[in-house]
Formats: C-alpha cells, structure tokens, sequence
C-alpha cells in the first residue's frame, strides 16, 4: 500500500465546503446513482434546423415552440418512472434559453419570448422531479472555440453559471459538454477547469459537475468530473462488470439528440431493450441511465415516445435493491503539471519514447525496453513547483512496486512508496516543491508502459 498517503475521507473533506446544509460529495454522488433514470431533453434552436449543430449565425426569431408544455414533458417522465430531468440550456451554437443579462443571442428576443429553462424547472419540480441543466462550454455564436478564447469568454461563462445556479432553485447537477472534446478542442486550460468547478461548489455546493467528455481518461478514477459518463452514440460504454465509479450513460430515443421532421414517424428504441439491456445492468453497475426525449417544434413530446416511455413505466420495476458505491478515490480537478513538459526515461522500447508518456493521449505510452530491470521515468518542470497528488496511468497493469521521488536543492527527495498493482495509482501525499519528478519502478510483471504520468496541485 501507500505510504505517506492521505486517507480519502481526508481528502474529501477537505474539498467539500463548509456549510450545515452541505452534503459530503460521496453522499452526493451516491444519491445520484440512487435516481436511476432520468429525461435528457436536448431542445433548444437545431430544435428548428435538421442539424444537431445548428448554424451559430441562426436568427432567434427561429426559436418558436408555439404550444410549449413543459408539464407534458415532466408527466411524461413520471410514466416512465423517471427521477429527474436535465434540459439543455445552451447548446454548442451558444443561444440561451434562459432570461440571461450576458448575451442577446437568448429566448427572450425569440417570438416566445418565455424562460424555457424556468418553466421547465418549475413543471418538473411541481411533479416530484429533481432538476438538472445541460450547458456547453463549445459555443460558436461567441466565438468560445480554439484560437479565439479570451479571459471574457471565461468571464461569460462564470456569469451564466452564476444565473443558472442562482435563479433556476436547488440544482442536482450541471452536466458540462464541449470541454476537452477532440471534437471541440477546448482545454482544462483554455477554459480552467478547477477555476470554474469551485465557482459552481461556491454558489450550489452539493450540486454535481458532470463533463461528458470524461470517458477520454481511464474508468478507473474521476478525472475532472464528479461522475463518469459516456455517451452510447460515441462509442462510449460502460463496464457492467468491472465499473466501480458513480457514473452516467446516456442514449436518445429517437434516432438522433434533437427533433427531427422524420421524428414522429420513425420508430423509437425498443422500451424493452431500453430497460432490460440498460436501465436494469447499469443501475446495478452504480450507473445512472438517461434517456433522450427530444420535444417538437411545437414545444411537445410526440406521441410515438410518449407511449415509449408509458412502456418503460410498465416494464421497469424501478424498485431494484440499491447498489452502493465502494470506496473510491476523490476527483481529480486541477491543471496537470506534467502535461507536454520535457521527460526523461531508462531505455524505451522501439519508438515508444519518452514523450509518449505525458502527452495528454492515452492511446499512446512510454514503454521501457525488456531488457532494463529498473526503469525509471521523469518530468522536468521549468522551475520549481508545489503538488500533492501523482497519478500513474499505465496502458495495461505491470508495475506493482514504485517509489516516488521529487527534485529540490540539487538533490532527489522520496515522496512515497508503492505497492498497488492496479492500471490506475493514484497517490495524494502532504504538498512538495520541486523541478522535477520521477518514478522508480522497483518490481513489474512485464515491460512498464506508462500512458500518462500526471502531477498535480490540488487545492
């Protein structure tokens, strides 16, 4: 085991805030996995296009949901026996349908003219509901893409959380989407993760910070989200078998995230397959389904998915025993320092040098060459640096004996030593300062290939 390690409660305790109403963060992620099911609404203005992407320069003046009901939507979700639903507020074209003060491009300059978002609140928690809100980070109307972000951008962002967070009642989680995408590509750092995911804490402490874009890091540890998602249309599936981490899977009804004119024609999911190949498995994985249910342009559910979700009402019991999370590790949320920083290694096999090893791509790894029979791998940092947390990722699991060490004063400093012979190490110790960091690898069971070392000062 780890010597010199935090204990997790710790840990945690020291990143939750302090306040009587506020719940510890594994209680909070425990509750969601408790909710089960929840409605996924993707509306907003592709709504009115045949894209998902919808063109950033759309007039507002498209965004007419003429008989909006959003206690149809709420009262179809209770057929199903849903627990919460999670709206999508702001989609990647950046038009709001909330009454915002940071923008013009939003719902009250549409022929509606409505708070969409507080309707929607306001009809789901009137039937028992929690709430949710979807937002996204990509947002090509103001520009907040790669090349182009600026610290009012960031400014924007934090503002429109703030209103969301503070007009709309309790929230249970924001679910973040366009943050460290490839499709995106938009980083922790471009938009600070850590800066933005305390901004929520401080206004809704026990409301939770789901990226959809996490399942690009190992399903073993929560990297920059307090719930592990993925997302079924992007090749995203969880382990039913091994997953140990609150997390989230999320699949449409329809063919596609938002309403299309082949909608109310085309056959929706099965319900059976629905619920006896997702909602059931995953709820006893520690896994949360979220089923997409697209309204029309007139601002409705169509009738083929509401009868869909009356039949997933009738088939799912929704009373199962509940599955309770196992001990598991804090998330992850500041800047890694090791990222595309200069390294070192022993001897690397082939071309898997040691630039593979902190590329920010787990994909790729330094790998050491079988013949070396003490491998060792550093990052050089361009001055000294104060962290607590080193995380070892390796592409498949082989070491299980490490020391950990850092660089001050001209001289090498043990941090830790370690036995955990699992994919993911995670190591939180008491805060160091140093120029580089190193790992020597004591005992493996084949050649180390290490996908990511990353450093970290977590506050």
């Amino acid at each position: 085991m780890l010597v010199g390690l935090l204990s997790l409660a710790t840990v945690t305790a020291q990143a939750q805030p302090q306040s009587a109403k506020t719940a510890s963060l594994t209680k909070n992620q425990q509750d969601f996995v408790d909710l089960r099911f929840g409605m996924f609404i993707h509306f907003n203005i592709p709504t009115f296009m045949e894209e998902d992407w919808a063109d950033p320069d759309a007039s507002p003046t498209l965004f007419n949901p003429t008989k909006l009901n959003c206690d149809q939507w709420a009262k179809a979700a209770k057929s199903a026996k849903m627990s919460y639903g999670a709206l999508t507020t702001k989609h990647h074209s950046g038009f709001c349908i909330w009454n915002t003060k940071t923008t013009g491009y939003n719902v009250m300059n549409s022929p509606l003219k409505r708070d969409v978002v507080k309707e929607y609140a306001d009809a789901f928690r009137a039937n028992g509901l929690k709430v949710m809100l979807y937002y996204s980070i990509l947002d090509t109307h103001h520009k907040l893409r790669p090349g182009f972000i600026t610290k009012q951008h960031v400014k924007m962002v934090k503002d429109q959380l703030s209103e969301l967070l503070t007009n709309y009642g309790e929230v249970s989680a924001l679910i973040i989407d366009g943050w460290d995408a490839p499709w995106s590509r938009i980083s922790y750092d471009d938009i600070p993760f850590e800066e933005i995911y305390k901004h929520i804490k401080s206004i809704q402490p026990n409301c939770l910070v789901m990226d959809l874009n996490a399942a690009k890091y190992p399903a073993e540890a929560l990297f920059y989200t307090d719930i592990k998602s993925y997302e079924q249309g992007a090749g995203q599936h969880i382990s039913k078998e091994t997953n140990r981490l609150p997390a989230l899977s999320c699949l449409p009804i329809n063919k596609t995230w938002f309403w299309k004119t082949t909608s109310p024609t085309e056959p929706v999911k099965d319900p059976a397959v629905l619920v006896n190949d997702n909602l059931i498995p995953f709820n006893k994985a520690y896994c949360n389904f979220i089923l997409n249910v697209a309204p029309n342009r007139d601002g409705l559910i169509d009738d083929n998915a509401l009868t869909a979700l009356a039949k997933i009402g009738e088939i799912w019991p929704g009373n199962e025993g509940r599955a309770v999370l196992p001990v598991f590790d804090a998330p992850i949320i500041s800047t890694n320092l090791a990222k595309h920083r200069p390294s070192n290694a022993s001897w690397s096999d082939d071309m898997w040098i040691m630039d593979f090893g902190n590329d920010d791509n787990f994909k790729t790894a330094w790998t050491s060459n079988p013949a070396i029979k003490k491998p060792w791998y550093e990052v050089v940092f361009e001055q000294e640096k104060p962290f607590n947390l080193i995380t070892i990722l390796e592409k498949q699991p082989a070491i299980t004996k490490y020391r950990l060490e850092y660089f001050t004063g001209g001289n090498w400093k043990p941090i830790l030593s370690g036995t955990d012979s699992g994919r993911a190490k995670i190591n939180r110790f008491n805060t160091v300062k140093g120029s580089k960091v190193r790992i020597l690898i004591d005992g493996f069971t084949s050649p180390p290939a290490i996908a990511e070392l990353g450093v970290y000062n977590e506050k």
